[in-house]
């Protein structure tokens, strides 16, 4: 049994309810610049993070399934093997509590406005090339020179590739089986995902990724996949309509 569950479990609420209202005030400031804009979601996205680890302990506690919890709240009451002993149990739990904030002196009552200064001046490391310019541009320039260099592209240059990167349906379909296209287009999307996970740290891209897939597939069914039309009625297929 651990004797500082419940003490654990009290910080641990007070700590969610400390990151809760830190990010309301942080969201409260309207950022001045495009680096201000970063600091302040890569901020939330961090404290969101511990908030929802620190639920998931919670919800262990709770669970109870080693009985631990119910075993300290029952010898809160005195209920021990040798009988109910109000007083010893009173001393022996506050020698606990003792104990437990000798060796954990952050788990303290947090006042609302305690800490708020130094957490809302916080800049989280985040990491962008110069050519990035704080994510501010796209860095492709190896991407770039894969494509020039590859079969199924061609020499242009840098900027005109910025034009035209995105538009995979002007590749030849013959190219995108091989496996220099498929070792491209892997690159690309690790990229473009790296991107926007620092640019945009807020955003839930697993629920856009689950969009975006169910749209390919519902195009994909109906032959519309641009750059794949009618590839269904070539295998033989007949879309649904």
């Amino acid at each position: 049994m651990s004797s500082t569950l419940l003490e654990a479990t009290r910080a641990a609420h007070e700590e969610v309810e400390r990151l809760e209202r830190v990010i309301v005030k942080d969201l409260q400031n309207e950022p001045t610049s495009n680096k201000d804009r970063l600091y302040q979601s890569h901020r939330v996205r961090n404290m969101i993070v511990t908030i929802t680890s620190t639920t998931e302990r919670l919800i262990d506690i709770y669970d109870d399934k080693d009985n631990a919890r119910k075993d300290e709240i029952a010898a809160l009451g005195g209920q021990t093997a040798t009988g109910i002993n109000l007083f010893s149990a009173f001393y022996d739990r506050l020698k606990e509590i003792r104990e437990y904030h000798r060796k954990h002196p952050a788990a303290r009552v947090v006042d609302a406005n305690d800490d708020f200064e130094d957490l809302l001046k916080e800049e989280p490391k985040i990491e962008f090339s110069g050519e990035e310019a704080f994510g501010r541009y796209l860095d492709i320039n190896e991407l770039y020179q894969q494509y020039v260099n590859s079969k199924f592209g061609e020499p242009i240059e840098y900027s005109a590739y910025l034009d035209i990167f995105s538009e995979t349906d002007k590749i030849p379909r013959k190219m995108k089986t091989t496996r220099q296209y498929r070792e491209y287009l892997k690159n690309l999307l690790q990229y473009l995902t790296s991107f926007f996970h620092r640019t945009e740290p807020l955003q839930d891209l697993d629920r856009i990724f689950s969009k975006v897939t169910t749209e390919f597939n519902e195009n994909w069914a109906t032959g519309r996949v641009l750059g794949w039309e009618n590839v269904n009625q070539e295998n033989g297929h007949v879309p649904a309509q």
